[in-house]
């Protein structure tokens, strides 16, 4: 899931210029609502920033799904590991994008998916608590999740429906044309599995 950053109303005030994580995350939020100074100060609190290093796990397929990612930047996958131990990559999530297992996370579940991070990249995480909270604090905050939600839901469908109405490499060229910023950071091998294909299989296809 995923938000493209449009403006940033009254950020230098509020935070340093410097600190440009902070500045995206917030930019990202007014998308779709408005925050004053106090919402902002308030929201720089809950959201935990983090350094996290390429390999490294935000989340472990079987373990409680207990919050929501914002890739600052850097790129994320999301991933399920079946009991026969084929791996399938479900999505990606890069600069200015959300990403968590969002039916466990809604429903405090255990993870059916693992987040991988595919690079050094900038991240800041919001736990299910402070998810909860925020509602109370800044009511607006439900208009803006629940765009980023429908958003999702709508990208799922239509993935979906590509999936049973296209051909591989149908769907191989719609993923480039859609999705090239991810192209350009994830291996022939992840994107192979995204589409359900072996990477052999997907190499003949880019030779055609």
């Amino acid at each position: 899931m995923y938000l493209a950053v449009t403006k940033q109303n009254n950020l230098d005030n509020t935070v340093s210029t410097d600190d440009e994580s902070l500045i995206r995350l917030l930019a990202n939020i007014q998308k779709h609502i408005v925050l004053d100074a106090k919402d902002m100060e308030y929201l720089h609190r809950v959201f935990k920033h983090r350094t996290v290093q390429k390999k490294e796990l935000l989340l472990l397929q079987g373990r409680l799904c207990r919050k929501l990612f914002f890739v600052a930047s850097g790129s994320v996958r999301a991933f399920n590991v079946s009991d026969d131990g084929k791996e399938s990559t479900i999505m990606f999530a890069i600069d200015d994008w959300w990403i968590t297992d969002m039916y466990c996370f809604l429903n405090q579940k255990k993870a059916l998916l693992s987040l991988e991070v595919l690079e050094d990249s900038e991240v800041f995480e919001l736990s299910y608590e402070a998810f909860q909270k925020g509602f109370e604090k800044l009511p607006q905050l439900e208009r803006f999740f629940r765009i980023l939600f429908q958003n999702a839901y709508v990208r799922e469908q239509l993935r979906v429906l590509e999936t049973i109405s296209l051909t591989t490499e149908e769907r191989y060229r719609n993923f480039v044309i859609k999705y090239p910023q991810i192209v350009e950071k994830v291996t022939q091998k992840q994107i192979a599995s995204y589409l359900g294909v072996t990477p052999e299989f997907l190499s003949t296809i880019k030779k055609k």
